[in-house]
Formats: structure tokens, sequence, C-alpha cells
């Protein structure tokens, strides 16, 4: 039977990668299939891994419609026996629906792939039917951590190197790559960091907790 099937997890924790792995597994199994995202981070109609792993992708955009370029392409004669989707949070909830519907009337097994909150710490709206749709949710086994090095559970974005938690739900960024202590980091950059709960609520960055740190109110000098 084919499944739906929803990865889950943090930024940071190896879900793209993940997703290419999916690919080729199947694939050299002498499997057709078709690979969507949406709003990679390298940039239009390709999945990239922080690892340096990429592949071209079918571009997900407001008006795609999932069912019809899979019944489109067998129309044509292309064998489409799986789905990988990555950034699946940021699909549509009707297109999350399609999904479905291409697992139920044609048999093709759909791997989803993608982050369940946003910086906020409240669920994507594909997310969200994902969870609802799924006939499995896995948990990414390969666990980001915080910079104090609990379990990292939250997404938190940065602009100017400081947490915010307010905006637009989906703005496009990275992981933030710059040194802890915010050094080089433009007022208006716009960057991601995981963090546990603890410091999620308490709006402490890498970048905060080293500035902390070097306060001259916490040294023993003056």
């Amino acid at each position: 039977m084919a499944e739906l099937v929803f990865f889950s997890g943090t930024m940071d924790c190896g879900k793209s990668t993940l997703a290419l792995q999916v690919d080729h597994n199947h694939a050299a199994r002498g499997k057709g299939g078709l690979v969507l995202t949406r709003q990679d981070r390298a940039g239009q109609a390709v999945v990239s891994s922080r690892l340096g792993l990429r592949r071209e992708a079918v571009e997900v955009d407001d008006g795609t419609d999932v069912w019809a370029e899979v019944t489109a392409r067998r129309t044509r004669g292309e064998r489409v026996d799986y789905l990988v989707c990555d950034e699946a949070q940021f699909y549509a909830p009707e297109q999350v629906e399609q999904l479905a519907r291409v697992v139920d009337d044609l048999g093709v097994d759909v791997f989803a792939f993608g982050i369940t909150t946003d910086f906020r710490s409240r669920l994507f709206p594909g997310s969200q039917r994902l969870l609802e749709l799924a006939d499995r949710v896995q948990v990414l086994q390969v666990e980001a951590l915080c910079w104090c090095g609990a379990r990292a559970t939250h997404n938190a974005r940065t602009v100017g190197g400081v947490m915010v938690v307010e905006g637009d739900q989906v703005v496009v960024g990275d992981v933030a790559a710059q040194a802890a202590d915010g050094a080089g980091v433009g007022v208006d950059d716009v960057g991601y960091e995981v963090l546990c709960r603890r410091h999620h609520r308490r709006r402490t960055t890498a970048a905060a907790a080293h500035a902390a740190a070097l306060s001259p109110d916490l040294l023993p000098f003056g």
C-alpha cells in the first residue's frame, strides 16, 4: 500500500539530506520519481543540503496542482512511482490534500520533509495539514543542538543578529552561520538559529549569550 509519510524536525537536522537519500535509494531500484520543493535556500527548482548535496527539482508555487502535475506526466508515459517533497511546510493545505489524493487514487508513495513550527512556535499550515493526513509522522533522529548543548526544539529568526518574534511567517533565510558574537551581521540581515525551548522563551541566541558573558556587569573587574 502506498503511504504519505511526513518526516519532521527542526532546521539543521538533515531533512534535505535524507530527502535526497530517499530519492537516490528509490531511483537505484529502478523506480521513477519526482522531486518537488518550495523556496529552498539555494534558489528556485533545487533541493540543497548543508552537506553540499543538491539536485534539480520541480518548484512548487501558489498555482501548482500536484495532482495535475503527476497525472499529466503519467499521461505522457512518464513513470512516477514516488514523490519526494522537500520544504513541505511551505506547501498550501490544498496541495497537501493533493498529495494525499496521489497516494490514495494513484498508489504513489509520497515522502514529505519539513519543519513543523515557525519562528513563533506556531504550526505552518502545510505542516498542520500533513500532521492531520499523514499515514506516518517520523521525527528525524539526527538531533540539532542549541548553543547550550541541549536538544534544539525551536526555530528562531534573527534580524541584524537579534531574535524577533513578530513578522511574516515565511521569510527565506538560512541557519545563522555568523560567529557567536554576531560580528559582521548587517542590521537587516535575516538569519535562523535552532534553540531549546528555554532559550527560545528567553530569546537567548548564541550571540546574545556571548554578549552577556562579556558584559562588564558580570566581570570581576571594571
